[in-house]
């Protein structure tokens, strides 16, 4: 990166944080400025991952995503349960739009059994989403390529890292449904696929078409032992992934989920936010 391109980076990442501060009245504003740089930040769809809020209820988690201006949810059942009502997923969706959020996707669903799965597709259905992301048994994969094709839903296995013995990085579930229904793919979760010792980068670039979903996050360390960190501050090249991405003209969501302090994960989500919209005006 050149002296000016750097400069200009912690400019703008410096402009995405206060942008999350000052609350999104603020950032809207900028966007509408032709050479301020801002509108670059719109170029990738940025979410949460649901699981980041595990410890928080959707009223409050809304209210975090609002002071952030990040518009997209990956549902997750604990805010939203399997057995819900057709009322109570209209009500979900009309306290979403009131904070101008879209939930975009359902999952992680863990499935065992194939009564599981159809059960997750029929609530993926009355949910009202083309995204479903799961955790199914090898075993059973061929069944869920059906029920995706004949739902036309699309399913992202995601990759937990080196403690998941059946699922640990990308290149392993791309072995696995490389020759099935092209609705079956993966959410990858890059921080994950470099603790298992892999290159996000590289693994994103190489299974681009069937990625459904992104994690965004960081981690400490390219082992077992990294954990996740805010965005700016790990080991992976965050602004080489995000070009990559633009590069590849990959339309699904960059969901971040943080998974450090997660009773209290306000700071550190704005501050990955800022940053990931700094990276963007400056690439």
């Amino acid at each position: 990166m050149s002296h000016n391109s750097r400069r200009k980076f912690l400019q703008h990442t410096a402009l995405g944080a206060a942008a999350v501060i000052a609350g999104p009245n603020w950032l809207h504003a900028g966007t509408k400025t032709s050479n301020s740089g801002l509108a670059d930040q719109n170029s990738l769809k940025l979410g949460v991952a649901g699981y980041s809020f595990v410890n928080f209820n959707l009223d409050q988690s809304l209210a975090m995503m609002k002071r952030m201006d990040v518009r997209y949810l990956c549902i997750k059942d604990f805010h939203l349960p399997l057995n819900s009502t057709a009322e109570q997923i209209a009500a979900f969706h009309k306290k979403l739009a009131d904070s101008n959020v879209t939930g975009y996707a359902v999952g992680p669903i863990y499935m065992k059994t194939e009564a599981e799965i159809d059960k997750a597709f029929d609530y993926c259905k009355r949910v009202g989403v083309n995204l479903m992301i799961g955790i199914p048994e090898i075993k059973d994969l061929p069944y869920v390529a059906k029920k995706a094709k004949e739902n036309n839903i699309k399913f992202g296995i995601h990759n937990h890292g080196p403690e998941d013995k059946i699922y640990p990085n990308a290149t392993v579930i791309w072995n696995h449904i490389k020759d099935l229904d092209k609705n079956m793919g993966m959410c990858f979760d890059m921080g994950h696929d470099t603790r298992d010792g892999q290159d996000p980068i590289k693994d994103f670039v190489k299974y681009k078409d069937r990625i459904f979903d992104i994690h965004l996050k960081n981690v400490t360390a390219a082992d077992a032992k990294g954990t996740t960190c805010e965005l700016g501050r790990g080991v992976i090249n965050i602004p080489a992934f995000v070009k990559a991405l633009l590069k590849n003209k990959y339309q699904g969501c960059c969901s971040i989920e943080f998974e450090k302090d997660m009773k209290d994960p306000l700071a550190g989500i704005a501050e990955s936010v800022g940053y990931f919209r700094g990276v963007l005006s400056a690439v």
